[in-house]
């Protein structure tokens, strides 16, 4: 695909490996989204000695979650129009300007501001950011296991974010340790440099289309909405869980080492889950398992409202529900592909994780609210059984099949 090349746009992205572009895009999704998955360490600890209740901390969580949703949308646009490497840079260092403010907060207000900026901030870094280049850099064949490949990527830096951050909150305690996550966050820019370029047409790709033709074609598919209304619930079950099981566990009276081994747990679980996951394509229909994934976290919930919550309860669950943690996005995003192709991928995409950013936000501050009205999770573990139920059920209509289109040959 021939394109005049602006005042303001990048040079064409040179042609980089698949495997190149999988360890960098990796390495920015563990960084970016391991140190992301942390922040639940510092809600006890900084309410504490802010002297505000859960639900300022909650919302500040939740509104970076919701930020980060609208924002993939546009700098998805950008990345698949100009290439990732800007957007990256931005996204670094928007958020290490967040971390910064937390660090220098006074106030829930000030927490406020900082979830502004992390939400902008991974949006340029996080998994939405790098589906794009790494859909547009596979074969067609082989993208279900390449985008896998950034699921696992981010529970490798979930795995280990928590025990890294928990050794250092330790160490220098939790308000220094901030400057610590900026600093390891800055490894993310010279990592960039891999990803610039202006993108090139994708394997396989004989359409080329308009950013108008990209919005009216997705919105008219119904397989396209039923996907965005199931990766609702898969937000609200992880940012509920990874912000608010620290104090959870804190609450049961266990030790707070307890939580870093369980979140711990989740990643390593997330692994090997999301490895299966992108496998699994070759052998159903990749809505079917979504379908399971979405059905085997009832077990979880229902083992923390009637199992007897001690160390080893909470591990074993969270093991389980590693498994089926960023298994969707793999098969989420790959079923993205085939229903419009790689060229507006991470736009695209953008949308549905839109709608799993609502539901990140709902489920992060809901369960502040819930928790400060009846000081329990029951409730919130009750509404997320019923979710699951719901996302199970929702992706077995889905048309796993592209769009109809009137094709318009990419030239050379």
């Amino acid at each position: 695909m021939q394109q005049k090349i602006g005042a303001g746009s990048s040079e064409p992205a040179k042609v980089r490996p698949l495997w190149l572009v999988i360890v960098a895009a990796g390495m920015i999704v563990g960084i970016a989204m391991g140190l992301r998955q942390v922040m639940g360490l510092f809600l006890k600890p900084m309410t504490t000695e802010l002297a505000i209740g859960r639900e300022p901390f909650s919302l500040a969580m939740a509104v970076a979650n919701l930020v980060w949703g609208f924002a993939a949308v546009p700098l998805g646009a950008i990345s698949d129009r100009y290439g990732a490497g800007r957007v990256l840079a931005a996204g670094a260092i928007l958020t290490m300007a967040g971390i910064y403010l937390m660090y220098t907060a006074q106030s829930g207000h000030d927490l406020l501001i900082s979830g502004i900026l992390l939400g902008i901030g991974i949006g340029g870094t996080g998994i939405t950011a790098m589906v794009g280049a790494v859909s547009r850099a596979a074969p067609p064949e082989k993208r279900p296991q390449a985008l896998a490949s950034l699921g696992m990527a981010a529970g490798i830096g979930g795995f280990l974010a928590f025990p890294y951050v928990h050794l250092v909150m330790e160490a220098i305690g939790w308000k220094a340790s901030l400057l610590v996550i900026i600093a390891t966050l800055a490894i993310i820019l010279p990592l960039a440099t891999v990803l610039a370029g202006k993108p090139r047409a994708a394997a396989g790709m004989t359409h080329n289309q308009s950013l108008y033709e990209a919005f009216s074609e997705a919105f008219a598919y119904p397989s396209f909405w039923l996907l965005i209304l199931g990766f609702f619930v898969c937000g609200f079950h992880v940012a509920f869980y990874a912000v608010h099981l620290p104090a959870f566990v804190a609450d049961k009276g266990l030790d707070a080492t307890v939580a870093v081994a369980a979140l711990t747990a989740v990643g390593v679980a997330n692994i090997i889950g999301t490895y299966f996951a992108g496998q699994s394509a070759k052998w159903i229909p990749k809505r079917y398992a979504l379908s399971i994934i979405y059905f085997m976290r009832v077990f979880a919930f229902l083992g923390l409202l009637f199992l007897p919550i001690n160390a080893t309860t909470v591990i074993g669950i969270s093991v389980v529900l590693g498994l089926f943690w960023l298994s969707t996005v793999p098969l989420t995003s790959a079923m993205v592909a085939t229903f419009f192709g790689p060229q507006w991928m991470s736009m695209l995409f953008g949308f549905v994780f839109l709608s799993h950013q609502l539901g990140s936000f709902s489920g992060v501050w809901l369960a502040g609210v819930l928790y400060d009205q009846t000081k329990s999770y029951d409730m919130m573990w009750w509404i997320s059984i019923a979710l699951a139920l719901f996302a199970a059920l929702v992706h077995l209509p889905i048309r796993e099949a592209p769009v109809v289109r009137t094709m318009k040959p990419v030239t050379a």
